[in-house]
């Protein structure tokens, strides 16, 4: 018989996470995890496996709240349970060296970044010295493995890139104090040991084939689509929208390609640096003020474009470092931190990167004003309380990936509903907006192919590179975080389709039902969907 349902499975759930995961915590804003790393021992994946199923077996013997924040927590703890126990059968991250030497340096990370200022020295020194022993019990646990060779490669560059930043960048943090010197050299010997195990194992296939790929699918993102109908649906938008592109660029200029415009698009430069760091900021509050009629902004929560700290700037660019990371939902504090990338020794390549439409795009409107910004401002109300949380940026990816459909779903989206605002964009930016379009698509297609193994890395880095149109520099990372990340690229497009279709069904005002949509949170598009039909918001 079901008991009724206790609201405060949703402590012991992320108790158990943060026991197995406490670089989540640091980035959600729990700090009682500061001073630990994961366990990585022998016998860890099978005591996580075990307080799993207890609480699973808690869950399942509850009934179904009416309330909708508690209906929505148990349905996500249930989803999240179900795929970490076949992860373990099928897709473990203590298979993937990448996932030991990213918790291992954003263990350290977390800790330096804005939103855990000021610098807690007590835990960053037990962290620090904590990193040897994590990485020896990794070493172990790899040892027999057999490792996609891309994945040891990363791997190998995120534990040299933190040996150089432990040795000599940390040093540059503003709060930088002579006591963090030698544990700091320690950790990074630590690192340097682990790089040394790298590159010995056997290399595999990248793939998590194609029953994983369709339960991360129904269970965790909650798609009625298999796999393979999901390729068949990116493949006819991959061509349709090729043929797009070059209809729009034969009504702008006839002699030329949609390439062609684009790249004279991309042309109109920032004059400067200083320019450029204004830009970011201009174009933010420009999309808040032509974008109110159709969403409402986050004006209540800031979000300050700085230039990257210096102690980061070399490091950036070997980890998942992100421009803007979700804040830290269980302790947001007012606003955010958006790292605007300074300039090099090469001026051009450096404005040439900060094209106007590039940053009015990608930054100030994909990830800030109404973008990822509100969303994540939004997500702090969210009745549900692990959907305030479920899309927090950590060291790999989202912490919760069925989170991401609505999320990346709505950044993608929310750049082209900016067309709706007359006069935002210009025509070439709107074909460069479809050229995006297409981009999420094939990336579909590579997401799932990949997995179904229908595609090699290589294959894959072809098809971005030499059909799609992704720059040269951004294919090989991108095709490694589609390996080590099955289910985490098809959220973009698949997201986008979603929210447009639930927009058809809305019967009120625009603005209402994008306000009503990021009202919900972190949480899978679909699941949204079905509640806003159970309250009966949309037609049938």
């Amino acid at each position: 018989m079901a008991v009724p349902y206790d609201p405060g499975l949703v402590d012991a759930f992320l108790a158990l996470h943060f026991a197995y995961r406490p670089v989540d915590a640091t980035f959600m804003g729990d700090r009682r995890h500061d001073h630990r790393l994961p366990p990585a021992k022998a016998e860890t994946e099978a005591e996580e496996l075990a307080e799993l199923a207890a609480l699973k077996a808690r869950l399942e013997e509850t009934e179904e709240p009416e309330d909708l924040g508690q209906r929505l927590d148990r349905r996500l703890m249930l989803s999240e349970i179900v795929i970490r126990e076949r992860a373990a059968d099928t897709w473990s991250r203590f298979d993937n060296p990448a996932w030991f030497s990213g918790e291992a340096a954003f263990s350290i990370v977390s800790l330096l970044l804005p939103q855990s200022a000021p610098v807690r020295e007590d835990a960053l020194l037990a962290r620090l010295g904590k990193i040897q022993g994590f990485l020896s019990d990794s070493a172990e646990r790899l040892k027999d493995k057999s490792v996609p060779s891309a994945w040891s490669a990363r791997a190998l560059r995120e534990c040299r890139a933190m040996a150089g930043f432990l040795r000599e960048d940390i040093t540059l943090h503003e709060a930088f104090a002579k006591s963090w010197s030698e544990p700091a050299a320690r950790a990074a010997d630590a690192f340097d040991a682990f790089a040394q195990t790298l590159g010995r194992h056997a290399d595999r296939p990248a793939r998590c084939g194609e029953a994983y790929m369709a339960e991360l699918m129904q269970t965790l993102h909650g798609l009625d689509l298999s796999p393979r109908q999901a390729v068949a649906l990116a493949e006819d938008a991959f061509l349709r929208l090729g043929r797009e592109l070059e209809e729009m660029a034969a009504a702008i200029d006839p002699s030329k390609t949609a390439e062609q415009l684009i790249g004279e698009l991309l042309q109109n430069r920032p004059a400067s640096a200083e320019d450029a760091f204004e830009s970011y900021r201009a174009w933010d509050i420009k999309a808040r003020e032509m974008g109110r009629t159709l969403v409402t902004p986050a004006e209540d929560y800031g979000l300050d474009y700085r230039l990257q700290a210096p102690c980061f700037r070399r490091l950036a660019g070997s980890l998942y470092f992100l421009f803007y990371r979700s804040p830290p939902g269980l302790n947001p504090g007012t606003g955010s931190v958006y790292w605007v990338t300074p300039p090099g020794d090469d001026a051009e390549a450096y404005l040439a990167a900060n094209a106007k439409a590039v940053v009015k795009t990608v930054h100030s409107v994909h990830h800030g004003s109404i973008g990822h910004h509100t969303q994540n401002a939004r997500a702090r109300m969210a009745a549900s309380r692990l959907a305030r949380i479920a899309g927090t940026d950590c060291a790999l990816g989202l912490a919760f990936l069925g989170s991401g459909t609505l999320i990346e779903g709505w950044a993608c989206y929310c750049v082209d509903l900016l067309a709706e605002a007359d006069g935002f964009y210009t025509p070439q930016e709107l074909l460069l907006l479809k050229q995006s379009e297409r981009r999420n698509a094939a990336s579909v297609m590579v997401d799932i192919k990949l997995h179904l193994g229908d595609w090699t890395i290589d294959e894959a880095a072809a098809f971005y590179r030499d059909r799609a149109g992704f720059a040269p520099a951004r294919v090989q990372n991108e095709v490694v975080r589609n390996s080590m990340l099955p289910g985490s690229r098809l959220m973009y497009w698949l997201g986008v389709e979603g929210i447009k279709a639930l927009r058809a069904r809305w019967p009120g005002e625009t603005k209402d039902f994008h306000d009503t949509l990021l009202s919900y949170g972190h949480l899978p598009l679909a699941w949204i969907g079905e509640e806003m039909q159970r309250a009966g918001l949309l037609r049938t």
